[in-house]
């Protein structure tokens, strides 16, 4: 009788599978689960066309530490301000490094390069925050929402330890900013106005003095 020689392993079999792989898939499903979790809070999150929901839309971005986050949030006079500054202050920077004299030159576009460098006015608006310490502000005060009070085109989203924050509905798109800051805003806007003017006047001087 022929005899049957046993199976001889087949040595490209896949290896098993070592604490390493496990651990691999464990992160990954960790992440996934992290992920997922995120993405249903935010999609149950209320619309930004409410009050309650533009306000944690806030909380969100104060919690990562982005003031940028949370530019579409302001009202639209703030944001408008944000613009006007970053403009002035470029055209200012301009006209610096263009007619002022050393050291004025050199001091003055430094004082104006932050602002008038930004891209958008979202990046203004996280400058301005952070020099002003909006963000810690903000992070001792915030905390989930205790009742919206509601009239017409403002509201005021009042926490669970009292502090009041006020909105105000975006006529143009139906979101809800905040209105919090936009006196400063506004302030620092026309503040940056009256600079442009006197630089622009000041640069003039000095463009006619040099035709002498």
């Amino acid at each position: 009788m022929t005899s049957v020689a046993p199976p001889v392993a087949d040595s490209k079999a896949t290896p098993r599978r070592g604490p390493r792989n496990v651990l691999r898939w464990l992160v990954l499903a960790a992440a996934l689960i992290a992920a997922l979790s995120w993405g249903w809070s935010w999609y149950r999150y209320p619309s930004d066309r409410t009050p309650q929901g533009a306000y944690l839309r806030i909380v969100t971005a104060v919690n990562r530490g982005r003031p940028e986050d949370f530019f579409a949030y302001l009202e639209t006079p703030a944001q408008h301000a944000c613009y006007s500054i970053r403009d002035y202050r470029k055209r200012a920077r301009e006209r610096v490094l263009a007619s002022y004299p050393e050291p004025e030159r050199t001091q003055l576009a430094a004082a104006y390069a932050e602002d008038a460098a930004a891209p958008d006015g979202a990046d203004v608006f996280a400058a301005f925050a952070r020099r002003r310490g909006y963000m810690s502000r903000l992070r001792r005060d915030m905390s989930g929402i205790a009742s919206v009070e509601q009239r017409g085109e403002r509201a005021t989203v009042i926490t669970g330890r009292g502090t009041r924050y006020p909105l105000r509905i975006r006529p143009e798109n139906g979101i809800w900013g905040l209105t919090l800051f936009t006196a400063e805003l506004v302030a620092e806007a026309e503040h940056a106005a009256r600079d442009f003017a006197l630089v622009d006047k000041a640069a003039a001087d000095y463009e006619r003095s040099k035709l002498r």
